[in-house]
C-alpha cells in the first residue's frame, strides 16, 4: 500500500542505532565489551519492555557470548517449551530463593534465568510460566542501590536487568573479564542521559487522558491465537491513466497467539515494473511460486479461522480481500481505533512516533513484512496498555 513516507524532518529527529535503540548521537555500542562468559544467561522479557529506549537487556544481549533474549506475553511464555537447560536457577526473590554469593561449586547453577520488566510484569511472569516454578531460585543480596536513575525502582536496592546480571556473573565466575567495563559503559550512559532535559530523555509522550487508549474494541483484547495481523501490497497506478480497483500483489499476515506466519504473492495480469518491485523490496524471483486468486483464497481460508479477528492498518487492505472475496467477516481498523485518542498521523511511521514506539529497521524484509512487523507491535502496544491501565 502506498502510505505517505515520512519527512526528512522526522526521519532525521528520530533516526536510531537498531543495536542500543539509542538516538544515533547517543549511540554507546562502542563501549559495549564483548564477555566470554560461562554461565548461561536465558532472559525473558515482557513485551511491553521490547522498544523501551532504556531497556538494559539489550544491551547484555549484545555484550555476553553465552546469552539468550526471548520477548514474549506472560501466558505466550507459560504456553511454550522455554529453552531451560538442566542445572539452570531461576534470579529472583522468591520466598525460598537461595543467597547467589556462598553457594558451593557442586550447586551453582550453570544456566541463568533472568526475568526482564517492571516489577509488576515480572511478577506475573513467574507466577505464569510453570516451567519457572520447577527451578531453584537464586537472589542478590546488593551492598548498594541500584544505578539505574532513568526510570522509578520499587525500592533502593532494586537492581537493572544488566545490574543483576553482571552481578550475579561477578559471584558465579569472578575471573570472567569485561564484566566491570560492561558496568561502566551502563553508568556512562545512565550519567549521559541524566545530563538532558526531561523532555528529551525518553522519546515516549507523558501518558495523559487524551493519549490513553479508550473503548478498546473488545475483540482485540480476546485470547491472541484468535488474533491474525495482515497487510497487503496492491498494484500500482498508471501515471496519467483510470485504472481498476487494485488487487493485491503480496499479503503477509500473522497470528498473534503462535507467531505462525502467512506469506504469498499473487500472480499479476502483466509484470510489476522495476520501480514497483523496489518500492516493494521484491524481485521478479519472489513471484516464481505466484499462485492465482483462487488458490490465494484456498490458502488464506485455510489459515483464517472462523473464530479469528483480522486486523489490519487500514481499510484500504481490508479492500484487496474484498476485491477477491477473501474478506472475513470479522475485523478491525487500527488507523480508526487509534484515530479515537490520535490526531495528526498519515502513515504507519507517524502512528509508530505518536506512540513513542521506534521505527523498525528493514533488514533485507520486504516493504509488507516489515509494515506488518508495525501492525504487530501496534496491537501489542494496545493490548499491553490497556492491562495496565486495568
Amino acid at each position: 500500500m502506498n502510505d505517505a513516507e515520512p519527512t526528512n524532518e522526522t526521519t532525521e529527529e528520530r533516526r536510531r542505532c537498531y543495536e542500543c535503540f539509542r538516538p544515533i548521537s547517543d549511540c554507546f555500542c562502542d563501549a559495549i565489551p564483548q564477555v566470554d562468559n560461562l554461565t548461561d544467561v536465558l532472559i525473558l522479557q515482557h513485551v511491553a519492555e521490547r522498544f523501551h529506549p532504556f531497556n538494559t537487556a539489550r544491551i547484555v544481549k549484545k555484550a555476553l557470548g553465552r546469552c539468550h533474549l526471548i520477548v514474549d506475553h506472560n501466558r505466550r511464555f507459560g504456553a511454550r517449551h522455554l529453552p531451560i537447560q538442566a542445572g539452570a536457577g531461576l534470579l529472583y526473590p522468591r520466598v525460598d530463593a537461595r543467597p547467589l554469593a556462598g553457594l558451593p561449586a557442586a550447586e551453582r547453577p550453570t544456566q541463568l534465568v533472568i526475568v526482564d520488566g517492571t516489577w509488576r510484569q515480572a511478577k506475573t511472569i513467574v507466577r505464569d510460566v510453570p516451567q519457572l516454578a520447577e527451578l531453584p531460585c537464586y537472589q542478590l543480596t546488593p551492598s548498594s542501590p541500584g544505578q539505574y536513575r532513568i526510570r522509578r525502582e520499587p525500592n533502593a536496592q532494586t537492581l537493572s536487568t544488566l545490574e543483576a546480571t553482571v552481578a550475579a556473573l561477578q559471584t558465579l565466575e569472578p575471573d570472567t573479564a569485561g564484566l566491570d567495563q560492561l558496568l561502566s559503559a551502563f553508568h556512562t550512559m545512565v550519567e549521559s542521559q541524566q545530563g538532558y532535559p526531561t523532555s528529551h530523555a525518553i522519546p515516549r509522550r507523558k501518558s495523559d487522558r487524551h493519549a490513553r487508549p479508550r473503548n478498546v474494541p473488545r475483540p482485540l483484547l480476546q485470547a491472541p491465537e484468535h488474533l491474525v495481523v495482515a497487510y497487503g501490497e496492491a498494484t500500482p497506478g498508471r501515471p496519467g491513466k483510470r485504472t481498476a480497483a487494485p488487487s493485491p500483489v503480496n499479503w503477509v499476515a500473522q497470528r498473534l497467539g503462535t507467531a505462525e506466519r502467512f506469506s504469498c504473492c499473487l500472480r499479476q495480469q502483466r509484470p510489476l515494473s522495476n520501480a514497483a518491485l523496489e518500492h516493494m523490496r521484491l524481485s521478479t524471483a519472489d513471484f516464481d511460486d505466484a499462485v492465482s486468486r483462487d488458490e490465494f483464497c484456498q490458502r488464506w481460508n485455510r489459515f483464517l479461522h472462523r473464530s479469528d479477528v483480522l486486523i489490519v492498518y487500514h481499510h484500504r487492505t481490508l479492500q484487496l480481500l474484498q476485491q477477491i472475496e477473501a474478506a472475513p467477516a470479522r475485523y478491525l481498523v487500527l488507523k480508526s481505533i487509534f484515530g479515537r485518542w490520535r490526531s495528526g498521523f498519515h502513515s504507519l511511521e507517524e502512528l509508530m512516533a505518536l506512540e513513542g514506539l521506534p521505527l523498525l529497521p528493514s533488514q533485507d524484509k520486504s516493504r509488507a513484512n516489515q509494515r506488518l512487523e508495525m501492525a504487530v507491535a501496534l496491537v501489542e502496544h494496545l493490548r499491553t496498555r490497556h492491562e495496565q491501565l486495568q
